[in-house]
């Protein structure tokens, strides 16, 4: 019998961040309004798609006022942006410093953190943010740090709280159910990946419950569940992999049926270079399949 596939992969989801407006005020210093009129400017170039002239605006509004704060979030906003983490990195930092309660500091810094994967102190600049004024999207950003740590007590618990902020989404959820499995709690598992179900309909959950309920050698419901997944992307050759084996399990016996799964399987997967031995040893399977459904026609 040929084993079920259970490797799965959640696609890395960044966020954007977003840019801060500031109006020219009276003030007794000439640099400070010279520092604002030059981020105001820094801000029109960004909103008409011009960043280099957003980048000197910025720049030299932290000239005329080495404490902008947040010209250094903008001047990072535009470096994230380019993918210039390194610099994204350094005016976050300095964001930071220059205002130690600025959630949009730290929360940028952590974001910044988290694409370099580093995650201890994507954690802390996160938990920083929450301390300075808890959101549900930095509860959200501080689960998917837990995640990538495998931290999976952890991670239920952030989501926990962004989801009674009314925060979170299908992928918050998914990650709260494959905690769950992770930790072994499958029915606890299966509830969250049917309310990631109910937020989107999606691939990974529907999966992953048919997953769930292989091990558990649930084969009816394992199948119906990789079936629904294979309705929301047709082309998971592992879902198809998936349900070849759950109905095979369920009914070795009923060849005409399994060899039309496991020739799906193969449709789907002949053209995937990292499933060529998968679809190799189904090949060997089908001709198997077929030498025994002829033998038992011969009966």
């Amino acid at each position: 019998m040929i084993k079920a596939k259970i490797q799965i992969t959640l696609p890395l989801l960044l966020l954007l961040v977003m840019f801060t407006a500031a109006l020219v005020t009276p003030s007794v210093s000439a640099d400070e309004i010279k520092a604002k009129e030059a981020f105001n400017a820094g801000v029109e170039y960004k909103n008409n798609g011009d960043e280099m002239g957003a980048v000197a605006s910025f720049k030299m509004a932290i000239k005329e006022n080495p404490n902008y704060t947040d010209a250094y979030i903008n001047l990072g906003t535009i470096y994230f942006g380019q993918k210039a983490y390194d610099n994204a990195l350094e005016q976050f930092k300095l964001a930071t410093e220059k205002d130690p309660k600025s959630v949009d500091a730290f929360s940028n810094l952590g974001k910044v953190q988290y694409v370099l994967r580093r995650y201890a102190e994507a954690e802390v600049s996160f938990k920083s943010a929450i301390a300075i004024q808890p959101t549900a999207d930095l509860y959200k950003d501080l689960g998917k740090v837990y995640y990538k740590k495998k931290n999976y007590s952890e991670v239920i618990d952030a989501f926990g709280k962004c989801h009674e902020m009314n925060g979170g989404d299908y992928t918050t959820y998914y990650m709260v159910g494959k905690s769950q499995q992770k930790l072994g709690n499958d029915t606890k598992a299966i509830e969250a990946l049917k309310q990631s179900i109910k937020a989107e309909n999606n691939y990974l959950s529907h999966s992953l419950i048919g997953q769930i309920y292989l091990s558990q050698e649930k084969y009816g419901p394992a199948a119906s569940s990789f079936k629904s997944a294979l309705k929301v992307d047709p082309k998971q050759y592992r879902a198809a992999y998936n349900y070849a084996v759950a109905v095979e399990t369920s009914n070795p016996e009923n060849y005409a049926e399994n060899i039309k799964n496991w020739e799906a399987f193969i449709k789907v997967a002949k053209n995937n270079p990292k499933a060529k031995k998968d679809v190799n040893i189904a090949q060997s399977h089908v001709d198997d399949l077929k030498d025994a459904m002829e033998k038992s026609n011969l009966q």
